[in-house]
Order: C-alpha cells, then structure tokens, then sequence
C-alpha cells in the first residue's frame, strides 16, 4: 500500500530545500535526510492541506538494482512499515524525510533492510 497523499513529498523546491537545511543520518544500507518542515513550499502544489505531519520521500537509484520491480518492492516493504509504525511517530513535530538507499546487493534481505530503516527512526527521533 502506498503512503497517503497527504504523507508524500514533491516538487524540486522540497527537495532542494531538504539537501540544503537537512540533518543527515548515516547507516549501512540507507541515509535519512530530516528536515524542518516548511509549508510555504508546498503552497505551489495547490494542496488543500498543508498541515505541518511528517512526510516522507523514499528514493531508490538504479544502483540498487536494475528492475523496476525490485525497487518498486523495497519502496513498498519501507511504506508498509512506516504506515503500521505511524502511531508511533511524533505526529506534533512537522518533519520531511528524504531515505536514500545504497546501491548493494541487500535488497533481497527484507529482515536487514527493515532492521536497519527502524534503527534510524530511532536515531533521527522520529520514533521514541
């Protein structure tokens, strides 16, 4: 199931401004970018609600794998997790996330991936 649209980033101004005023967050496997939410940002894509939740982008190059498919199911393995742990997320501190994953051969260990996605939750504090 994908994320909600009211959890989803876009537009190049979000994502410049993530790179630029971000805290980042190093694993093995992924780099969480955690950013201040700016809404003003968001004005220009006609949403109708602009609330200050988290959002979330999850970027997977072709460096990971080559099929579509493959990084189509990481993409939904990480979106799933979020969506069951979202009661667990500070909902009251408006956050955009930016996961960038490294290219390697992982993307078959589900267990590791998800391990490692829940480490930095907690290391970024987005989760208590």
């Amino acid at each position: 199931m994908a994320l909600p649209k009211n959890m989803r980033l876009k537009g190049h101004r979000t994502f410049n401004y993530i790179h630029k005023n971000s805290t980042k967050y190093h694993g093995k496997l992924m780099t969480f970018k955690v950013a201040r939410s700016n809404p003003d940002i968001l004005l220009s894509h006609n949403f109708k609600n602009t609330s200050n939740n988290l959002r979330v982008a999850i970027a997977i190059s072709k460096k990971v794998s080559k099929k579509a498919v493959d990084r189509n199911k990481i993409r939904r393995i990480l979106q799933e997790w979020l969506l069951t742990n979202i009661q667990k997320i500070n909902n009251h501190k408006p956050y955009w996330l930016l996961v960038n994953l490294r290219f390697g051969d992982f993307y078959n260990d589900k267990n590791k991936l998800l391990e490692e996605f829940q480490n930095l939750m907690f290391k970024s504090r987005l989760i208590k």
